[in-house]
């Protein structure tokens, strides 16, 4: 997923992941958002053991992957 805003500041980056953490509170509460969505990505990801990656850079928005195994390789 990719996105068009500011970007998510370093310090909190660590916390995304976090049930009801909201980057801008303010911004969240007019676009209805939870602050649950990266939540349940990270227990699905970590259920199946795969691994998920949030990147972020000020003035070009945040991006975040998931990362499947491929098919026959084993696991590190």
């Amino acid at each position: 997923m990719r996105d068009k805003d500011p970007g998510i500041p370093k310090d909190h980056m660590p916390f995304l992941t976090e049930h009801f953490y909201r980057v801008d509170m303010g911004h969240s509460r007019n676009a209805g958002g939870t602050g649950l969505g990266l939540t349940i990505v990270k227990h699905i990801v970590n259920r199946h053991r795969w691994q998920l990656v949030v990147e972020s850079e000020k003035g070009k928005g945040w991006c975040s992957s998931v990362w499947l195994p491929v098919a026959g390789e084993k696991e590190r």
